[in-house]
């Protein structure tokens, strides 16, 4: 049963709860201080259009804050994670069998940054080790631990980013993959596996553009999120092309019955007339493609190019100008009302069963609108 300070806290989700959420902006002055306390522990420029990539370390009188792998504080990261987990468990995929270890769950992150998605995932959704028997080729019974939880692949194309994520914020370095698909390590770092207590080996990131990797990649997905952008904060046309390898890859790639994705998209103005095009518009690239990205989404993943039913809806995320899109198979086709309605009563059992310290109603009920 929920205790009555979460009931209290779900009942209105305008309230902002910074004591419950470590990664909460309450905090945001013991993450860094000034520019002269600051510590440039990661410094090196990107090949793949992304300037200078550094990290800058202050001191914190409460690192947890900091250091917690289970912690997110990005507004427009929490939006993505709370429209990606309510809406798949709002259709047919059992995600509280998944979080018990009752069915195993794969997630694809295209774009890396730190890797908060992946972590806060796989912290979340561990589930049990299944003790299986498997046949050698010599006929032999021989004993393995067979994982039934969230295994989690990321698509990253700049290696400086995946260098910054390791070697400066702790991301497991047991992760990394080579070409070839095999661990860059063959065996985790002593304190990585006391640390991450199996989460790293659940954990794949890959330095690949993100066609390359789903045509190479003939995997299933359950759940996918894409957060990538070129150094001129522009989301790369190759990923929403309708005629690009990568959209129709991630179509067949997507679960038929329950597949989700969930795109992080910056949208401080949307020009959907195109002769309009007002003083400071260069300023703002990604804006005028809103709209075309999520028609593309939706057509090839649920339209006229695929027979899948399902529905694609954006969120406007509170206190930023981006827009999270969500296209999912399986979610039924009704009224907007009485699909926020089923979101909002499978928003209380996600928050439940994952234990998270914010409500994710908040990111789902500002802007709710359908895709055309």
């Amino acid at each position: 049963m929920l205790n009555l300070s979460r009931q209290l806290r779900r009942l209105s989700t305008a309230i902002r709860q910074s004591i419950e959420d470590e990664g909460d902006w309450f905090y945001s002055s013991e993450w860094w201080g000034s520019i002269s306390d600051g510590h440039t522990v990661f410094r090196s420029t990107s090949d793949k259009g992304n300037g200078v990539v550094s990290d800058v370390a202050y001191p914190s009188s409460r690192p947890v804050h900091v250091a917690s792998f289970h912690i997110i504080s990005s507004t427009d990261v929490k939006s993505m994670v709370s429209a990606g987990l309510v809406t798949i468990a709002s259709c047919k995929f059992d995600l509280e069998s998944a979080v018990c270890g009752r069915k195993p769950m794969k997630i694809l992150c295209i774009g890396h940054g730190g890797g908060s998605i992946p972590l806060f995932l796989t912290s979340k959704i561990q589930g049990l080790q299944i003790l299986s028997i498997v046949i050698e080729t010599l006929g032999a019974l021989v004993p393995k631990l067979a994982s039934a939880c969230a295994e989690v692949h990321i698509a990253e194309i700049d290696p400086v980013v995946i260098s910054a994520s390791v070697q400066a914020m702790g991301f497991p370095s047991y992760s990394v993959m080579t070409p070839s698909g095999s661990r860059a390590h063959s065996t985790p770092d002593p304190i990585e596996e006391v640390q991450w207590k199996g989460i790293h080996e659940r954990l794949q990131l890959h330095e690949s553009d993100a066609e390359k990797f789903l045509l190479e990649n003939k995997n299933l997905y359950d759940l996918v999120f894409i957060d990538a952008y070129d150094g001129e904060d522009i989301f790369p046309h190759a990923l929403w092309d309708t005629h690009s390898p990568f959209l129709n890859a991630l179509a067949d790639q997507l679960h038929p019955e329950h597949g989700t994705v969930v795109v992080n998209l910056h949208s401080d103005v949307d020009f959907r007339d195109t002769d309009f095009c007002p003083p400071g518009s260069h300023l703002l690239p990604m804006g005028k493609y809103v709209s075309k990205v999520c028609r593309a989404y939706e057509e090839v993943l649920l339209g006229s190019r695929s027979s899948y039913n399902g529905l694609a809806y954006v969120v406007s995320v509170p206190w930023v100008c981006n827009t999270s899109l969500v296209v999912c198979r399986g979610l039924e086709k009704s009224s907007g009302d009485m699909v926020m309605k089923t979101m909002m009563s499978r928003a209380l059992v996600v928050e439940n069963i994952l234990d998270l310290p914010f409500s994710c109603l908040q990111y789902l009920k500002r802007g709710f609108t359908f895709v055309n």
